[in-house]
């Protein structure tokens, strides 16, 4: 028997008192200045927590720091340290996520603070019991999707279990250094990880050089990219290469958006996915599905794509490739590649289009400056090398290794790291499950 286990049996054999988080703590939302107005962030001393920010757990530190005018411009306010923290609202998956704070800070009105008040709770046991609520308080928070919010009643509402002071003590404690360890491991896992994959990127950049191409910018592309050449890239530079521009070897036209989108937006069965950049997982090589649908109509509007299309981004994530497996619509951020299949193997092109020649020459060509934007014609423009087939299919049968260990979910090392940390998750619920003390009659 743990010693947890040992203080439940002796202090609340029968169960525990539940109680509302109004009962035992006050609750706040913050407020942001005024993001135009310099004098409220220049030079800020003041930590102020964004809603992106509850992501981290324990909050050491804020990304961003307020000045004294710009927390007495906005009704934010200070919290203790030893807050916890959940968000009300944000992107994606932000909602209902749990922080617990290790400074006095202000936040912005997406978050709430939850300052404890009673002498019967440590916050850092609320903290952790709360991380276990993460989908019963998607559940009740009102609206649907990611524009669905929490808000400070539903918090002052929501019931949370009081054990003995010992117990929440121990029960911290334990989870305290789980998660230390928990961290030390995935610090090691991810570690691993990114050498895999510069490990990969090395191989795929040295397998993918085969010597210069004519054009003055592509043959100092070449030499850069040589000087991280294997043997075996030394080796493809005396096969016989036919060079091309992508545009020779394959169709590129940008994508289209009907306007204004949310007129074209639909539910229905015979809608259309509409491909956005969010709906591609990070490190992902394929489009599988996509969050939203268009009409017909805006499907009329727009550029269709059809499994086997590659679609290169535009603008965000600058030149990244990835092959649709589904039929759908991209807007002008994407550009669409089909029409390749006699020169590529699309495994090969994948790879080809990831590699530092190529991608160094879209950044060159894309021009300078903090924001580059890739055209169809740039894209076309682009020399690239045309292996016999079967040296596209043996480059392709190594590099695909690298990428299944790096980055499929279900293979290699991101699988573990997932497993590590659903593990945790389920030893951490365990610990903060307790049953109700029933009333006496």
């Amino acid at each position: 028997m743990s010693r947890i286990d040992e203080l439940i049996a002796e202090l609340c054999p029968n169960g525990v008192e539940f109680k509302t988080i109004g009962e035992i703590a006050e609750c706040y939302s913050g407020a942001t200045p005024d993001s135009k107005v310099a004098i409220y962030w220049e030079n800020g001393t003041i930590p102020w927590m964004s809603s992106g920010e509850v992501n981290k757990g324990t909050i050491y530190d804020t990304d961003k720091k307020i000045t004294q005018a710009g927390f007495d411009s906005c009704s934010t306010k200070m919290m203790p340290s030893n807050s916890v923290v959940i968000a009300l609202a944000g992107q994606g998956k932000t909602r209902g996520t749990v922080a617990r704070t290790r400074i006095p800070l202000c936040t912005n009105q997406s978050l709430c603070s939850i300052v404890i008040k009673s002498e019967d709770v440590e916050s850092d046991f609320l903290y952790y019991f709360l991380t276990t609520q993460y989908q019963n308080l998607r559940s009740i928070s009102s609206g649907e999707g990611t524009r669905g919010g929490l808000n400070l009643q539903m918090i002052r509402s929501y019931s949370s279990p009081i054990p003995p002071l010992e117990v929440q003590r121990e029960i911290v404690k334990v989870l305290d250094t789980f998660t230390e360890l928990e961290a030390e491991l995935e610090a090691e896992l991810e570690a691993e990880l990114e050498a895999r994959r510069r490990q990969y990127k090395y191989y795929r950049d040295a397998l993918l050089t085969f010597g210069e191409h004519t054009d003055s910018a592509s043959k100092q592309a070449s030499k850069q990219a040589s000087k991280q050449a294997s043997k075996q890239a030394s080796k493809q530079a005396i096969i016989a290469i036919r060079w091309t521009t992508l545009g020779e070897v394959a169709s590129i036209v940008r994508g289209a958006s009907p306007r204004p989108i949310h007129a074209f937006l639909t539910e229905a069965e015979d809608g259309v996915p509409w491909i956005k950049i969010g709906d591609v997982a990070k490190n992902s090589k394929y489009i599988t599905e996509t969050v939203e649908r268009v009409t017909q109509a805006g499907a009329a509007k727009s550029r269709r794509v059809h499994p086997g299309d590659f679609v290169l981004s535009n603008s965000m994530s600058f030149g990244r490739p990835y092959i649709s497996k589904i039929e759908g619509c991209i807007h002008d951020g994407w550009l669409a590649v089909s029409n390749f299949d006699r020169y590529f193997i699309p495994d090969f092109l994948y790879h080809l289009l990831r590699s530092a020649p190529v991608q160094a020459e879209f950044a060159r060509r894309a021009g300078a400056g903090t924001v580059q934007n890739l055209n169809a014609d740039i894209v076309k423009s682009v020399p690239v090398p045309v292996p016999p087939i079967e040296v596209q299919a043996r480059i392709v049968a190594i590099l695909d290794k690298f990428d299944t260990l790096t980055n499929s979910i279900s293979e290699g090392l991101p699988r573990e790291i997932e497993l590590r940390r659903k593990q945790y998750a389920h030893y951490r619920d365990q610990l903060l499950n307790f049953v109700e003390l029933e009333e006496a009659a």
